[in-house]
């Protein structure tokens, strides 16, 4: 999934990334909500970390132009505060969720799966095709019970094909969820991933490249 990690402590902000991606998510990351408000009005996002208590423009300001904006993103709200009170102020801001600081990083890991699940249409948490299983919360992929080690990018991409349940999946698409904003649009990353996945997965081939519009899993 693509992720907005929107927090004003830089060293937080960066080990909340590390461990995202870490779970094979594409993160990007703003330190303050100006900054926030300017890559969301540029990358589609499934899911925002956001933090409350931001400068130059405060986090409730950037969850209610992000719901204002009809943006499907799902809102993870994270603040110091933790009365009730303050969960709810946040909850009817059109937040998603709230986490109190200090969190676990593996809780906040998969309050973000989950509420990605919810920002596109409904997939369950084992996808299977082709003879592949594909566990997203284990992060395990088998091929007719032969269990294959992918890289982070690999499980993405291989998780959005698999999404995709037999549809074509196009180069765009897939360089916008599973790379972060730094990534060239015109290199081989995709072509390159797809090759590497090809090899683990194994013969019979199963990812079609269907020329000038993507690729698929038959």
């Amino acid at each position: 999934m693509r992720v907005l990690v929107v927090e004003d402590e830089r060293l937080l902000a960066d080990l909340i990334a590390r461990w995202l991606r870490g779970e094979a998510h594409a993160v990007d990351v703003a330190y303050d909500g100006d900054a926030a408000l300017e890559r969301l009005g540029v990358n589609d996002y499934d899911v925002v970390v956001l933090d409350r208590d931001l400068p130059v423009v405060h986090g409730d300001d950037v969850c209610r132009a992000l719901v204002d904006s009809g943006a499907e993103a799902r809102v993870l709200m994270l603040t110091a505060a933790a009365e009730i009170g303050d969960r709810v102020a946040g909850l009817s801001l059109g937040a998603d969720d709230y986490l109190p600081k200090p969190f676990a990083f593996p809780e906040l890991g998969a309050r973000v799966l989950a509420l990605g699940r919810r920002s596109r249409p409904a997939a369950p948490p084992v996808l299977e095709r082709a003879g592949i299983r594909l566990d997203m919360p284990r992060r395990e992929v088998y091929r007719n019970g032969r269990y294959i080690s992918l890289s982070r990018k690999e499980f993405a991409m291989l998780t959005e094909l698999m999404r995709a349940g037999g549809a074509v999946v196009s180069a765009e698409h897939l360089l916008e969820k599973v790379w972060d904003e730094h990534a060239d649009p015109f290199t081989a990353s995709v072509r390159v991933t797809v090759l590497k996945l090809r090899r683990k997965l194994g013969d019979p081939p199963v990812i079609e490249t269907v020329p000038g519009e993507g690729y698929r899993i038959r």
